[in-house]
């Protein structure tokens, strides 16, 4: 697509600046089927680039998002420890917070396989979940989880008016930058919130990627990456106003933000919000300068990390990974990692066990492929997730295994 025609996808302007070009990458949780590993596989541009106009970082768009949320979706929530008590302990605070009771409807988008609904059945709360994956869907289901496969958007949410469901708590967590039609997908969250309703989202913060120099979370199926300036005009072109938000620890640093109708005048704007916004602003989040200097600092990544894995390769090192994640996938594939560095993956979920990684083809296996094989190195591919898997992994220390974090600088942990 010429630059000239690629356009921002919620206000339409032209896009040319450059935020990050990691070359060409298959799509990320696109693992790969024994039987398929000689067949042709597709990779697309992976190219963020910043609108001028509204400061929303995104991609371009290459498959439909029905191939990309398939019936074969590997991503199920519930296999990390940290992020089910991540989603109970925001159950607890948004029931009391909300008088949250067994006449509320709280509806989840991209409910994926019940890790956060459960929560609400257990207090006995209406609940509702929303997932384009049948898969994951089906696991809901079979703990209780009632679950609409669609994809989200005004024509699903005006069945579900119809249906007599309007949701008094919205939730979306981790969806917002899967949305290919923006516009519409915030449109329908209008439609289906109640007239006093809260819609609480989360998703990584922009800030964070660039200051934590985050790039492996630039993958396909995030389509967009947000500031708060830039989701509070989304928000705002649909009549939605951001009432309050907080930043969290999650995905290396995410932003929870709480919206309202613009008529519901019971909960009035916070200081988070104005603070949070000039912060963005004064660090320069709606100027070009800090979105185009960022791609050096990614191509110092690369190297560094490169430089690591040649000399401990030609001391006769040996390295595995840990985890089979969307992030780092990017990153194998921008930094060409492949067998001749990485012997092989482990992933806790039996979904991704016995697959092979998009792009680099390395293996995935069970974790306990590493007590057996007894590697000098373990690379941590989901790095916001080092503590909890250094805790699973602290055996790898009986032979002097030591533990590698990429990002957003190279470490090598004992």
């Amino acid at each position: 697509m010429a630059v000239d025609k690629r356009k921002c996808r919620f206000c339409g302007n032209g896009l040319s600046v450059s935020v990050a070009d990691l070359g060409m990458s298959p799509v990320s949780n696109d693992n790969i089927k024994p039987e398929r590993l000689t067949a042709m596989e597709p990779f697309y541009p992976l190219h963020a680039y910043v609108c001028e106009a509204c400061w929303l970082v995104q991609l371009e768009q290459f498959q439909a998002a029905d191939e990309i949320f398939s019936d074969e979706y590997a991503y199920f929530s519930s296999f990390s420890q940290s992020w089910l008590e991540h989603a109970r302990q925001y159950s607890l605070k948004v029931t009391e917070r909300f008088s949250i009771n067994e006449q509320s409807q709280v509806v989840e988008i991209a409910s994926n396989d019940g890790y956060l609904l459960k929560n609400f059945v257990e207090r006995g709360v209406k609940i509702l979940g929303v997932e384009p994956c049948a898969n994951v869907a089906k696991a809901a289901e079979a703990i209780g989880i009632p679950s609409l496969v669609k994809f989200f958007g005004v024509t699903t949410a005006q069945e579900m008016v119809s249906d007599g469901i309007r949701a008094d708590l919205l939730v979306g967590n981790n969806v917002l930058a899967h949305v290919p039609d923006l516009n519409d997908f915030v449109k329908g969250m209008k439609i289906l919130l109640a007239p006093q309703g809260v819609i609480t989202m989360e998703f990584p913060h922009l800030k964070k990627l660039i200051e934590f120099n985050q790039f492996d979370t630039i993958y396909h199926e995030h389509f967009s990456y947000f500031s708060l300036v830039t989701v509070e005009k989304v928000f705002a072109s649909f009549g939605l106003v951001i009432f309050d938000v907080e930043e969290i620890p999650t995905h290396g640093g995410s932003l929870r933000i709480y919206a309202r109708h613009d008529t519901d005048s019971g909960k009035p704007v916070l200081d988070s919000v104005n603070n949070l916004r000039e912060q963005e602003i004064r660090s320069g989040y709606t100027d070009t300068a800090i979105y185009t200097s960022y791609a050096e600092r990614v191509k110092q990544t690369k190297r560094k990390l490169l430089s690591f894995l040649i000399e401990a390769r030609n001391q006769g090192k040996s390295i595995v990974g840990y985890g089979a994640p969307a992030k780092g996938n990017t990153l194998l594939n921008y930094c060409g990692i492949r067998h001749d560095f990485i012997d092989y993956t482990v992933d806790l979920s039996p979904h991704k066990q016995g697959l092979y990684l998009p792009g680099t083809h390395l293996p995935i296996y069970a974790p306990e492929k590493i007590r057996e094989t007894r590697p000098d190195y373990v690379l941590i591919l989901p790095w916001n997730l080092k503590d909890e898997v250094m805790n699973q992994m602290a055996h790898i220390r009986e032979w002097g295994g030591q533990f590698v974090v990429p990002i957003p600088e190279l470490q090598v942990l004992e």
